[in-house]
């Protein structure tokens, strides 16, 4: 986690680094600058890092709007450290190898769940070089720092993901919450043989004559359905 008045240090960092030709990420939770959220877009930090921060440097910028054949183009020349810095929105989250990619700047980091980010810091790091994720946020609160400060305490993403769960709810279909199951008790992820039970009674349950013919059970299963989001 690094703090807003320590950003100048951090870009000083990215530029002796890239000196010894290591590669940057920075990441922005949206494409386009919107005045009601308040959180850093690709667009706007592109413009920025090229005018005022890195003028000297070849910065290139990627997002989902952008045609598959221009991404793809983008992606080859950071692969083959054509450009030292990509910009870019959560589409390099998974299936990205850039060998040189060193160091990461998340921007808004609030803005990203914690499995999210675990897999963002994933993308770099991939050679024998020591690499760095920096973590910028503007939400000093304590339900946001505990999130950040427990990303920067594990590399577990089972651990990130039960935290992630337990801080931010499973959600619910209509509301503020997150979308997802409503009644049901959610067990942690990391609770493999727990829920290799409750999958084998699941299909016991569902499946077996003595279960099918209980009037009971029946019903509560219709209000589940009834009442659940089911994927």
């Amino acid at each position: 986690m690094v703090p807003d008045k320590k950003r100048q240090d951090a870009y000083k960092f990215i530029l002796d680094k890239i000196k010894n030709q290591e590669q940057a990420f920075i990441i922005c939770p949206l494409i386009d600058e919107s005045d009601k959220l308040g959180v850093k877009s690709v667009t706007s930090e592109y413009k920025k890092l090229n005018k005022d921060i890195f003028p000297d440097l070849d910065i290139r910028m990627l997002h989902g709007k952008l045609k598959s054949k221009t991404k793809e183009k983008i992606m080859a020349d950071f692969k083959n450290n054509k450009f030292p810095i990509l910009v870019a929105t959560s589409v390099i989250e998974v299936g990205v190898d850039i060998p040189g990619a060193t160091m990461m700047i998340i921007e808004s980091a609030k803005r990203f769940g914690l499995s999210q980010l675990h897999q963002f810091r994933g993308r770099i790091g991939r050679n024998d070089k020591e690499s760095f994720c920096m973590l910028f946020t503007t939400d000093s609160s304590q339900s946001n720092t505990t999130r950040l400060k427990a990303l920067t305490q594990t590399n577990d993403g089972f651990k990130l993901a039960d935290l992630d769960l337990e801080l931010r709810g499973s959600g619910e279909i209509f509301g503020n919450k997150q979308t997802g199951l409503i009644k049901l008790k959610i067990a942690k992820l990391s609770e493999v043989n727990l829920i290799k039970k409750a999958q084998k009674w699941a299909k016991e349950i569902l499946t077996d004559k003595k279960y099918i013919n209980n009037q009971d059970l029946q019903d509560t299963i219709v209000s589940l359905k009834n009442d659940t989001h089911l994927e």
